[in-house]
């Protein structure tokens, strides 16, 4: 790499129609910062893209500088890969604008928009496609790992809605990913994550949805953990694609809806949606009730919306997180033992296990249809650490990591990418099992010099770095 000098930066600088935010400068802590508060990174500068050419402009000069680089979207992933020390940050969170043909129920969607961002302008027209759970969440980075949320087991994970991508390649080039132009690089983005290029414009399948639809949570005993666990695995086998039940295994947050003695006590949380009629839904959520007396529930026809910022409390930044997580066919005794073991030795109030529900239209997708593989995955597993002190640090990373181990006997091979973290880069080959290969090809046509490598990184063979 070349020594850059003031002259290189102000060489970009003129060539943007962003900015250059350098250490200098006041808000450089405020752009540097990001979700998981254990990634405090210092970028060399940041520049903040406000369009496709700007985003050219920035490849072209890593290619011409050797400078490395990061990208970063909405700053949410939890390996914190969009932002590397002594390094051009590439920031597109100016590029955030969404525009809907509702005509069509299609989106166009800039990479720096928030699922927030996005609901907000589809649900004007009672529309969404199938995102994740989270509205703070980017939509890049989601959609290049998978992306699922609560309306997955109808329209499939955010990969399936993807029509088109327009792809900043590794020669600075603006070229469109889809069904009929670059193929092989349409297939790759969709899981391969940030390998290939940098996403300036998505096309999202949009969907009717809303604008109110019908969802609540069940706050649960966690005494009779094991028996209602196992009443869960056997009720989520016979629900319908328009039903997705996810199980939380936590302390009980101070929910408006809990009396306060109950708030702080190990609980098992049932987060329930369904996308269908209000008498429907009544009839798939009568057997949760059953599974123990609740402490309390809150259930309902309300806006999709809302509904998509209903964990946002308990995900806000500037907390320190840790994720380990598993695919599963189903759910064994073994496995269910485990959770119920480690839930009891959970080490903060803020963290949690989850189940999230898979199958329906998702499972019935062949594993090579897209680079994302754990197409017969019925539930994803998340151990999430999460707490606020550095001092906590070794007791909740090694909960997590010891109850990823004690769950893994029954585990699926592959993993979902984006509950990676940064210290499983041996984990990226078996993440796309039969697909990684295909992935190695293509990473080397479009980018054989691997200067898109900060992120779970498929190599090409060729490189030996």
């Amino acid at each position: 790499m070349k020594t850059l000098t003031t002259e290189d930066i102000k060489g970009l600088s003129s060539a943007l129609r962003g900015r250059v935010i350098t250490s200098e400068d006041d808000d450089y802590d405020e752009v540097r910062s990001i979700w998981n508060n254990m990634v405090d990174r210092f970028p060399s500068f940041i520049v903040q893209c406000r369009g496709t050419a700007d985003v050219i402009s920035c490849v072209k000069f890593a290619k011409k500088t050797g400078i490395d680089f990061s990208v970063r979207g909405g700053g949410h992933h939890i390996a914190g890969n969009c932002i590397r020390d002594n390094a051009m940050m590439i920031d597109l969170s100016e590029m955030s604008s969404v525009f809907v043909d509702s005509s069509k129920k299609i989106a166009y969607v800039e990479p720096g928009a928030t699922l927030g961002d996005l609901d907000h302008e589809t649900q004007a027209f009672a529309l969404a496609t199938s995102t994740g759970i989270n509205s703070t969440t980017g939509i890049a980075g989601l959609t290049l790992g998978g992306g699922f949320g609560w309306l997955s087991r109808k329209h499939g994970m955010t990969i399936d809605n993807l029509l088109s991508a327009e792809v900043v390649t590794a020669d600075g080039e603006a070229i469109i990913a889809s069904a009929t132009e670059n193929t092989d690089l349409f297939w790759a983005i969709r899981g391969g994550g940030g390998n290939f290029g940098i996403i300036t414009r998505f096309e999202f399948q949009l969907h009717d949805v809303g604008p109110e639809i019908f969802s609540g949570l069940i706050v649960l005993p966690f005494d009779n953990a094991k028996e209602t666990l196992n009443q869960y695995r056997e009720y989520t086998q016979t629900l319908p694609d328009e039903m997705s039940v996810w199980a939380v295994v936590r302390h009980a947050p101070p929910l408006p809806f809990l009396d306060e003695k109950y708030h702080g006590k190990k609980v098992i949380v049932m987060a329930m949606f369904y996308a269908g009629s209000e008498e429907s839904a009544m009839e798939f959520l009568t057997p949760i009730l059953s599974f123990d007396k609740p402490y309390g529930s809150f259930y309902g026809m309300m806006p999709y919306k809302n509904w998509q910022q209903i964990f946002d409390g308990l995900l806000t930044p500037g907390a320190r997180n840790y994720w380990k997580s598993h695919s599963f066919k189903t759910l064994e005794d073994s496995t269910i033992d485990a959770l119920v073991e480690y839930a009891e030795k959970n080490p903060s109030d803020q963290s949690e296990i989850f189940i999230a529900q898979m199958g329906g239209y998702t499972s019935r997708q062949p594993e090579g249809k897209t680079a994302y593989s754990a197409r017969e995955a019925q539930y994803i597993m998340n151990v999430h650490a999460r707490w606020d002190n550095a001092s906590d640090d070794d007791k909740c990373i090694d909960w997590a990591r010891a109850f990823f181990d004690k769950a893994s006997e029954h585990a699926m091979e592959g993993a979902y990418v984006n509950f990676m973290t940064a210290d499983e880069s041996a984990r990226v080959e078996s993440a796309y099992g039969r697909n990684y290969q295909k992935l190695v090809k293509v990473k080397e046509k479009y980018d054989p010099s691997n200067i898109f490598n900060f992120n779970h990184n498929i190599r090409p063979k060729n490189n030996k770095e």
